[in-house]
């Protein structure tokens, strides 16, 4: 999947912008579908976890990550519903 590329690129610089974020999740949708999008929120779940456990230096971009995919779920489960 290449949004998790994206993501660790993003964790490895430490560096995030947030078109590169919607980008990223927009494309993960393109790709695989809402599903997609719930398995990459899993794995991003598990890993700013890991990442905050082990105290990473950009664990806060990995929560900000799954901030915004949760949020990115939350907006197109209320635009379904408004169709």
């Amino acid at each position: 999947m290449r949004a998790l590329d994206a993501i660790a690129h993003s964790l490895r610089v430490g560096q995030l912008h947030p078109t590169a974020v919607l980008n990223t999740l927009i494309d993960a949708e393109n790709e695989g579908g809402l599903s997609a999008v719930r398995q990459l929120e899993r794995h991003l779940s598990r890993s700013a976890d890991a990442l905050s456990a082990r105290q990473h230096p950009h664990r806060e971009l990995a929560q900000i990550w799954l901030s915004a995919t949760r949020a990115y779920l939350v907006e197109r489960a209320e635009q379904r519903r408004a169709v």
